[in-house]
Parts: structure tokens; C-alpha cells; sequence
């Protein structure tokens, strides 16, 4: 799959998790970020995709501990949680 398709395929599955407040926080970082990502880094986002959303949520928010395997800098970018834009 090129990128720009699988890079597609990634949005939706960001901004279609099951409820708004995942849809913000993962779809906007996806919104946010993806553009400047290294092929890795898109691994690494596909790869937390499969993650359960209130795993990544409590990462995010530091209510839960980072799992080593996910932790460096793209979970540090996630964290920030700066990416979220709410409508007006």
C-alpha cells in the first residue's frame, strides 16, 4: 500500500474509535502530527492503533504507566495533548 493511502486508512481508523473523547485525543494527534512522520513513525502509530483506546487514553494523561515498548518520543508528543481542537 503507498502512503498517502495507507496514511488515509490510518485517519479513519484515528477518528472512528467508539467515543468522542478517544476520536479527539487519537485523531488529533493523527490530524496534528502526521504529516512530518518518518516511515517508522507510522509504524509506530499503526502499531498503537490496535491498542485498547483506554490504554492509550490513561498514557496520554498519565493516569496509567507507559508500557516501556511504547514509551520515547512520539508517546511524549502524544502526552502533550495539545493537538485537540474543539468545535466551536
Amino acid at each position: 500500500m503507498n502512503r498517502t493511502d495507507r496514511l488515509k486508512r490510518l485517519r479513519f481508523r484515528a477518528w472512528h474509535r467508539g467515543t468522542k473523547e478517544a476520536d479527539l485525543l487519537i485523531g488529533g494527534f493523527f490530524d496534528r502530527h502526521h504529516a512530518a512522520w518518518s516511515d517508522e513513525e507510522v509504524d509506530w502509530y499503526e502499531a498503537l492503533l490496535e491498542e485498547q483506546d483506554v490504554d492509550i487514553m490513561a498514557w496520554a494523561i498519565g493516569t496509567q504507566p507507559v508500557p516501556a515498548h511504547w514509551d520515547g518520543e512520539m508517546m511524549r508528543r502524544l502526552k502533550r495533548v495539545d493537538y485537540i481542537r474543539f468545535p466551536e
